[in-house]
C-alpha cells in the first residue's frame, strides 16, 4: 500500500509553509521519490532546495474535476514515489475525494489561520467540517491576539473528538483552554451544567479529565441505553448539532447506577454523579466514567438539541 499524507485547509492557511517544513525534517527522511500533488498555488512558493534535498517532485493540478483516479495512478506510474503528498484545495469538495486503491491515508492534517476561521466556519460551514472530521492534527496558527481560541477549540472538538488542536503564533505553540476560561466554577459542589456548559464540560472533559476527578456534577440527560452494556450502567447525554440539523452528534459518557432499570430509552433525568477515571472496554482503555448519587425524572428542555455555534 502506498502511504499518502494529505494537508488540507482554504488558501492562505499555512499549508505551503508547513509541508515545507515538514520535508526538510530529520524524522520525515525516506531514501526514495515523494510525489506532491499541488492543488492549489498560494503566495507561498515550494523552496527548490528543499524539494531537492528530499528527493519532491511536484505535480500541479489545477482543476478538480482533473484529480481523478486515473490521473493519480497516470502520475504515480510516471514518478514512481515512495510516499505521496497532497496538498489539498480547500474549495474543493474534500468528501469526494477519491484515492486509487492501492493508496493508504496514513495522516490528514488541517490547517486553518485564525484570524479568517470564523469567516468560513460561519459561512462556509459545511465545507470546513468535511475538512477537519477525519483529519488527525488541526493546526491553527497566526493565533496572535486572538482572545476566543477556546471557542475555536470547542468548535472543531464538536466535530472531531479525536484530533489533536495546536494553536501557533509568532513564537510558537500556545497552550489554549485554561481553567478561568471555563463557563462555571470548579469548586463548586456539586457543578451545575446548563444546556451551554454541560458541550462544553464533555470536550473539556475529553482532554482534561483530571480537573474533574472526584468532582460531583449536575446536569439534565436524555437515557440511552447501548446493546450489550452491562447491567446497571448507561449513558446519560445530549444531542449535540455539530454543523447542520442534518448532521447530530450523541454527547455522553457512561455513568454507573443500579436503578437505572426504572427508566427507558430517551427518558429525560437529572443526574447527579461524581466523575471518576476508569477502564471501560467502549473507551478502549481508560476515560470518564460516573457514578451516579441520584437519578430523578425530568422534563425535556426547551431545546433538546445544544449547538456550539
Amino acid at each position: 500500500m502506498k502511504p499518502v499524507y494529505i494537508i488540507n485547509g482554504f488558501l492562505e492557511s499555512g499549508k505551503t509553509e508547513f509541508i515545507n517544513f515538514t520535508l526538510d525534517q530529520p524524522y520525515f527522511q525516506i531514501s526514495g521519490k515523494t510525489l506532491l500533488f499541488l492543488c492549489e498555488e498560494g503566495e507561498v512558493e515550494y523552496d527548490p532546495d528543499v524539494l531537492k534535498r528530499s528527493n519532491t517532485v511536484v505535480e500541479v493540478i489545477e482543476k478538480e474535476e482533473d484529480f481523478t483516479v486515473n490521473k493519480m495512478t497516470e502520475l504515480e506510474k510516471k514518478h514512481r514515489p515512495e510516499r505521496i503528498i497532497i496538498e489539498y484545495n480547500g474549495m474543493w469538495k474534500f468528501r469526494d475525494l477519491r484515492l486509487p486503491w492501492h493508496w493508504r491515508v496514513e495522516q490528514q492534517i488541517t490547517t486553518i489561520d485564525a484570524s479568517t476561521f470564523p469567516t468560513y466556519f460561519n459561512n462556509m460551514k459545511s465545507m470546513v467540517s468535511d475538512m477537519i472530521r477525519k483529519s488527525e492534527m488541526i493546526i491553527f496558527n497566526r493565533c496572535d491576539g486572538i482572545e476566543d481560541l477556546n471557542v475555536y477549540k470547542r468548535n472543531v472538538k464538536a466535530l472531531n473528538q479525536n484530533a489533536d488542536i495546536v494553536f501557533e503564533d509568532q513564537n510558537g505553540e500556545i497552550d489554549e483552554i485554561m481553567e478561568e476560561d471555563l463557563p462555571y466554577d470548579l469548586k463548586d459542589d456539586p457543578i451545575e451544567l446548563d444546556d451551554k456548559s454541560y458541550g462544553i464540560w464533555y470536550l473539556d472533559s475529553l482532554d482534561h479529565l483530571e480537573r474533574y476527578e472526584g468532582k460531583t456534577i449536575q446536569f439534565i440527560a436524555m437515557v440511552m441505553k447501548p446493546q450489550g452494556f452491562p447491567e446497571g450502567y448507561f449513558v446519560p447525554g445530549r444531542m449535540a448539532m455539530t454543523c447542520c440539523a442534518e448532521d447530530m452528534t450523541f454527547l455522553g459518557f457512561v455513568c454507573v447506577y443500579d436503578k437505572i432499570d426504572l427508566y427507558q430509552e430517551r427518558d429525560w433525568v437529572k443526574v447527579t454523579a461524581v466523575v471518576k477515571r476508569e477502564y471501560f472496554a467502549d473507551y478502549e482503555g481508560e476515560g470518564p466514567v460516573l457514578h451516579a448519587v441520584s437519578v430523578t425524572k425530568a422534563k425535556q428542555p426547551k431545546e433538546a438539541v445544544i449547538s456550539f455555534t
